[in-house]
This record gives structure tokens, sequence and C-alpha cells, in this order.
């Protein structure tokens, strides 16, 4: 019994001593720790300032710019190029124009309806386009007789689309045009005046040719006529 309390004491004593160690040793770290000094990252007796604020730029939608008529054009290139390859069908020559760069030159009736020439006047050429025909930035609704009404299309920065109605009258003539029929006009009949010629001098020409053969088939030969006077002198009564 003795010696079971004396170990029983001595097992008290040594958890105690070791808890005594430990507790000394975390006690020890504390300090340490708390000793320790660690610098401020700003300077406590600084006047405080308020962080400035930047200033962010409100970016003002604008109409998307419009590529130049030459890369249009190129574009229109490629994209005819790949439809030919998967043989679908070709864009219109007008997805390249705009629908500020047309001038109407011409309205009349065909079997289909109403159809108008328009003419590009960066390029110069002419476009017969009838109601659904797409532009760059728009498409032909309608056709009346002396105007074409089109919607146009404005794209903006921010994405939006805008929609309008925008009409095109038809082209009066100007004195260039008048000019221009004129000279056609007069380089007509002058190409019929020729050709009236030289179909009177080639009608001029038969009629002589007809009339010398009459001439030579009424006459009769010289030499048949001679044998006959002959003939008479030599009889006689």
């Amino acid at each position: 019994m003795r010696n079971s309390k004396t170990n029983s004491r001595r097992a008290l004593k040594g958890l105690l001593t070791g808890a005594l160690v430990l507790c000394a040793a975390v006690a020890a770290q504390a300090q340490a720790a708390s000793t320790t000094y660690k610098g401020a990252k700003e300077d406590p007796f600084k006047k405080f300032k308020p962080a400035l604020k930047r200033k962010v730029e409100k970016k003002v939608p604008m109409p998307v710019a419009v590529p130049d008529i030459n890369a249009r054009i190129a574009n229109y290139k490629a994209q005819k190029l790949a439809a030919m390859n998967l043989q679908q069908p070709a864009p219109k020559p007008t997805t390249a124009l705009t629908l500020g760069e047309i001038q109407v030159t011409g309205i009349f009736r065909t079997p289909r309806g109403y159809a108008a020439m328009v003419e590009a006047t960066p390029i110069k050429l002419s476009y017969v386009v009838y109601p659904g025909e797409q532009f760059y930035d728009g498409m032909l609704v309608a056709i009346e007789e002396t105007r074409l009404v089109f919607r146009r299309q404005t794209r903006w920065t921010d994405g939006r689309v805008e929609v309008a109605v925008d009409t095109k009258p038809l082209r009066q003539p100007t004195v260039a045009d008048s000019l221009t029929v004129q000279k056609s006009a007069a380089a007509g009949e002058a190409t019929a005046g020729g050709k009236s010629d030289v179909n009177a001098l080639v009608e001029a020409l038969k009629a002589l040719a007809a009339s010398a053969q009459t001439q030579n088939q009424s006459q009769p030969p010289a030499q048949s006529g001679q044998e006959s006077q002959s003939g008479q002198g030599s009889v006689k009564p």
C-alpha cells in the first residue's frame, strides 16, 4: 500500500512539474510576442487626407463611322467570292453603297412593277433597283412616280440601331444632261442620214443598171441589119 501511494505521489509531482514548465514556456512566448515592435504602415500623427477619386470620363455614344468606298468594295468582292465558292446567290453591288452616295436618274414601269435607275456618284455607275433592294445603311422600301422611299439604319457605338424614313427625289435634268441628249440625237440623225444617202445611191445605181440592160435587150444586132439592107439592094425589078 505504501509503495502504491508513493508511486502515485511521484506521478502527480511529475505531472505538476511538467504543467508548470509548460505554463512558463507559454508565458515566456507571450511576453516575447508582446514586446516585439511592429512598425505602423502610416504615421499615426499625420493629418488625415481623404483619398482622391479619379474622374471617370463618360463615353458619349456616337454613330459608327462608315468605311471608305474602296474598303466597302473590297469587302463586297470578298463576299461575292465566298458566295460563289459556296454556290450561293451573290450579293448585289448596291450593298456597298450608302444612301447618300446614290442619285435617282429614272423611274419606269416593268412587268415586275415600278423600277428605278440609280447612279453611284463615287464610281459613276448606274444600277436598276426594285423594292427590297439592300444598301449599306438601309433598304429600298417603295418606288413612287417621283421619288424613292428608303428605310435608313444608323448604328451607334453603344449598340443602338436607329431606324428612320428617308426619301430620294427623281433628279431633274441639268444642262449637261440636255447637251448629252442633244449630242446623242445629233449623232443618231447623222448616222441615219448617212445610211439614207447610201441607200439612195444604191437604188440609183440599180435603176441605171436596169435601164441599160433593157436598152441592150430592145436594140437589134447591127450585123443582121446590114445583111437585110444588102439583100434588099441586090433584088431589083
